[in-house]
């Protein structure tokens, strides 16, 4: 990433400050998804959040779309930002996260998730969601979170 980022608060987010996602917050603190993506997210104005990252040929398959693998990558990185408030800048893990493949995601396509958590207020927060490519839909997801108890 060549962009800047500048620190952003809680649980090492960090925010981009130039490019085409300038103004969109990251966990600089998970190798794994930086180099799988970098994946972004934002709070929208309606208080929920929306998680992107734009298509590269990296992501992409032997068929030219994108693997499976990516956007179960990408499911996994927005299941915490769809529960970021129910988090509230605890560290969780992932219990099950599963998936139902709707569609092909092109190169260059502009990927996005949204989502809502369905039962939260413990320490398990069950989290929904969709990704898009260019608007058309390519995965569904429900997830679980556990929040980890401080050590």
């Amino acid at each position: 990433m060549s962009d800047e980022p500048t620190q952003y608060g809680y649980g090492g987010a960090v925010e981009m400050t130039s490019g085409e996602f300038a103004g969109w917050r990251y966990w600089n603190h998970d190798p794994f998804e930086n180099r799988a993506g970098p994946f972004f997210m934002r709070r929208e104005t309606d208080g929920g959040y929306v998680s992107a990252f734009r298509a590269a040929d990296r992501h992409m398959n032997g068929a030219g779309a994108m693997h499976g693998g990516c956007l179960m990558t990408f499911a996994d990185f927005s299941l915490f930002a769809i529960a970021t408030d129910e988090l509230g800048g605890a560290n969780a893990v992932t219990l099950n996260l599963s998936g139902d493949f709707l569609g092909a995601v092109p190169p260059g396509a502009l990927v996005e998730a949204r989502g809502e958590v369905t039962r939260g207020g413990g320490k398990t927060i069950f989290v929904r969601g969709l990704i898009t490519g260019d608007g058309t839909p390519a995965l569904s997801f429900t997830g679980i979170i556990r929040k980890l108890s401080p050590r």
